[in-house]
């Protein structure tokens, strides 16, 4: 474990504020929650309270629960809370991310939860913010890890559409409901009809009744002819490959979309007929400016490849400890559990 500073404790249950007395995205039930975005591995059941930036609420209320007791707060826009002054900044995510940043007697500690430095089409981008002590994800700490701009992804995504749709294809993109499809319908926007899954369908309405402008889509259901879907766009959770309602499309291409796709041959996805690296996260060289345009003094690194980057941070001169969290495993989890809640409804 490594050594703590003035404003937070690394406990059992997660970051903590003893001042403050609340926890950052805490994985297991607490009493006060600050939370840094709605994926499962951040936002979970059983906190007495929750708050969190304003584009998250409905977000959380759809994924936790309607009745959860829940309070909002607007990027930039403080609270004092046991005197620990506590503000929300853009993260550049998903809808609602946003970095927490904690103030206490002049000391700065900044939470990130995940983010990703590239801006992209949909959410609020990343702002780097100064402190003493950051936080920091490492998912794709790795050199190998370098992410293409966002109208470069916006080309490839909508010319494989259009060679599906010469082969006469239906195209599939496979991402999570949360952040990586929504993204997807930003980057396939006007390129044509677009249908996603109910699971994503009903995240969607969650989001657009905060007042927030999404693409149209409509709903992709079983009954749906294939006359219909002929040739069009569908976005599904990836819980649905190998799915028989998968099966039914006609003359389904599928594609993968995640960070993962930057190494080709991945095993696990040997069933689909693309991938493309579309990743929420930062990249290599978004971690590196990330964490020197906050000149921290001390570093923690999360989940990830969090060994190799707090070691390449020491060897370039900036204090990093590695941190282990409970991050970075349930995403695939909260899409499988939505799709099935879907499949009943």
């Amino acid at each position: 474990m490594p050594k703590e500073n003035p404003l937070i404790k690394f406990t059992k249950k997660g970051i903590y504020c003893p001042q403050g007395k609340f926890y950052l995205d805490p994985w297991f039930p607490v009493d006060y929650a600050i939370i840094s975005h709605g994926h499962a591995d951040h936002a979970r059941w059983g906190m007495k309270r929750y708050l969190c930036q304003n584009d998250s609420k409905a977000i959380l209320q759809h994924r936790i629960g309607a009745d959860i007791k829940i309070e909002s707060l607007g990027y930039e826009d403080p609270i004092t809370i046991n005197g620990v002054k506590v503000s929300f900044h853009p993260a550049g995510h998903v809808i609602g991310s946003a970095q927490i940043r904690l103030e206490y007697k002049g000391y700065v500690v900044v939470f990130t939860g995940d983010y990703k430095t590239q801006p992209d089409f949909i959410s609020a981008p990343y702002e780097p913010v100064k402190c003493h002590t950051f936080i920091t994800e490492s998912t794709f700490g790795l050199p190998i890890y370098n992410w293409k701009s966002e109208k470069e992804l916006q080309d490839d995504l909508q010319n494989w559409v259009r060679t599906n749709q010469a082969n006469n294809r239906t195209s599939v993109f496979l991402g999570y409901s949360l952040g990586k499809a929504q993204r997807l319908m930003s980057l396939l926007d006007g390129c044509d009809e677009i249908y996603v899954h109910r699971a994503i369908k009903n995240l969607n309405e969650a989001i657009e009744g905060s007042g927030i402008y999404l693409p149209e889509t409509k709903l992709w259901s079983a009954d749906l002819d294939k006359k219909t879907l002929q040739n069009r766009i569908i976005i599904a959770p990836p819980a649905l490959l190998g799915s028989r309602m998968l099966k039914r499309v006609p003359n389904a291409a599928t594609a993968i979309c995640s960070g993962w796709m930057q190494i080709r041959g991945n095993r696990r996805w040997q069933a689909v007929d693309a991938g493309f690296a579309v990743s929420d996260h930062a990249d290599w060289n978004g971690l590196i400016s990330a964490v020197k345009a906050t000149e921290a003094q001390q570093v923690y690194v999360t989940h990830g490849s969090q060994a190799i980057f707090s070691k390449y941070l020491n060897e370039i001169g900036i204090k990093a400890d590695e941190l282990k969290t409970e991050y970075g495993n349930e995403q695939m989890a909260q899409a499988e559990k939505e799709t099935e809640k879907a499949e009943t409804e």
